[in-house]
């Protein structure tokens, strides 16, 4: 089989055919379906500016309200080339290689806590990097040696999560952020900041921000040093926190 090269200055979306622009849409209409419906649907994808439509399917979901699968081709393109995305650029370690890091370079435990913000209840990303378990074979940072985790659960307000890190003496804060309405997950992750610097601690914690919606340019705006999305492990959090330690520990000339 001949392969194909891919340009990656006129890149396309892929369906049967390399660069052949086919794109899935999936969408409802608050309508019964009906040869109408299908018409109406096909009418909208061809004012988003796709060609050559077929509808797959249309689907009854709920009286009143049809379901579409539909198919079209776009002729844009894009130079994949001249894309450039702001991320997190640590170094990956393994479980092993963090806890020898930190034991034989920073040579004391990192005090680690993290939770759910505000009125946020949902626990499963931030369980997830806690936990001994972990999450997709990597385990969580409790099963570190060299972190002191404390997993301090859901809806903790900011004040009260800070009042533990001075109690705990933390070096690091995560604060995992779920509920995303009216953009309450922006405005509680700044009002961390805020009263983190109001505390003086902002220079002496390192803090993570984590979530369905958050990724590492917005924690950035909101003034946090990382922030990380859906699918992340917590030895990608692991090694960003003794990086990020020991960077701070270079600027101070203490390494």
């Amino acid at each position: 089989m001949k392969e194909t090269k891919v340009n990656l200055k006129h890149l396309k979306p892929y369906g049967d055919i390399m660069e052949d622009g086919t794109v899935q849409l999936c969408f409802t209409l608050s309508v019964e379906a009906s040869p109408e419906a299908r018409e109406a649907a096909t009418l909208l994808v061809q004012k988003m500016g796709f060609e050559q439509i077929k509808v797959a399917t249309m689907e009854k979901v709920a009286q009143g309200f049809s379901t579409f699968v539909i198919y079209g081709n776009t002729k844009h393109f894009l130079d994949f080339t001249k894309i450039k995305v702001l991320k997190i650029e640590s170094p990956k370690h393994s479980r092993e290689e963090i806890d020898d890091i930190i034991k034989t370079k920073i040579g004391k435990k990192l005090v680690v806590i993290g939770a759910c913000t505000g009125y946020d209840a949902h626990t499963v990303g931030i369980d997830a990097i806690f936990n001994m378990k972990g999450f997709a074979g990597d385990y969580g940072l409790e099963r570190y040696r060299w972190f002191d985790a404390k997993n301090l659960g859901a809806q903790v307000l900011n004040q009260d999560l800070l009042k533990k890190a001075v109690e705990l003496k933390a070096d690091v804060v995560l604060a995992s952020k779920v509920v995303s309405q009216h953009n309450i997950h922006i405005k509680d992750m700044r009002e961390l900041i805020e009263l983190a610097k109001k505390m003086h601690l902002r220079e002496k914690i390192i803090f993570i921000a984590g979530g369905p919606r958050v990724t590492h340019p917005m924690a950035l705006e909101c003034g946090f040093d990382a922030g990380f999305g859906v699918g992340t492990k917590p030895s990608e959090v692991a090694s960003f926190i003794v990086e990020e330690y020991i960077s701070r520990l270079k600027k101070q000339k203490r390494f």
